[in-house]
């Protein structure tokens, strides 16, 4: 099993769905570099948790600066000496911002996103993961952190619906989407094993994974 071809590997998917440590374990397991957004440090997502729309542009536009850096070292990247696995895809961004903004707030943020953008390497592929707004839901309160425990599964359902959405029509990079409902790829080293198994043996842009 290799997975040599893709140097550049973006993670994503909805809050509780566990990107960031599956993300954690591929790039560990790759030998490679980790890229993960850092919400810890953004000064206004516990009070957009807290009090939603007063603080969304606050949020969203910490967010697109924070990636917008941490992205613009990439273009200097030696991609053929190392793996990197990231745990955010800007392209997705403006999901986000369309979920949790006014009009007038979307069209100030859109406008600052296209001039901001980095001219960063497309991944060489996307890994999307999916799972019920339930399972999300509970997979959030048994992490057990303070912030996020004030999302209603309301957001969750409209967030997970705009994922989908989103990534209907990508076709930037090839498209992996696997629901996690039944597979643990970060707490069942079978389950990851499994999952490594079927990025492998992709042939297509855009497949799907899912297990009873």
């Amino acid at each position: 099993m290799s997975l040599d071809r893709y140097r550049h590997i973006v993670v994503e998917g909805p809050i509780g769905v566990g990107k960031t440590s599956f993300a954690r374990r591929l790039a560990e397991r790759l030998n490679g570099e980790l890229l993960l957004e850092a919400p810890q440090e953004n000064p206004f997502l516990e009070k957009f948790y807290r009090e939603g729309s007063r603080h969304a542009l606050a949020t969203q536009l910490f967010f697109l600066f924070q990636r917008v850096e941490q992205l613009r070292g990439l273009t200097q990247f030696d991609f053929f000496e190392r793996h990197v696995v990231c745990d955010f895809l800007l392209d997705k961004d403006p999901l986000f911002a369309r979920l949790t903004l006014s009009d007038d707030e979307y069209a100030l943020y859109r406008n600052i996103f296209d001039h901001v953008q980095p001219q960063a390497p497309q991944p060489d592929l996307v890994i999307l993961l999916q799972a019920p707004t339930p399972v999300l839901f509970e997979r959030i309160k048994r992490r057990g952190i303070a912030m996020e425990q004030g999302i209603s599964e309301e957001y969750l359902e409209r967030l997970a619906e705009s994922y989908s959405r989103a990534f209907y029509d990508y076709d930037a990079a090839p498209l992996l989407i696997v629901n996690t409902e039944a597979l643990n790829p970060v707490d069942r080293e079978s389950d990851f094993d499994l999952l490594l198994e079927r990025i492998a043996a992709m042939r297509s842009r855009r497949e799907f994974f899912n297990i009873a």
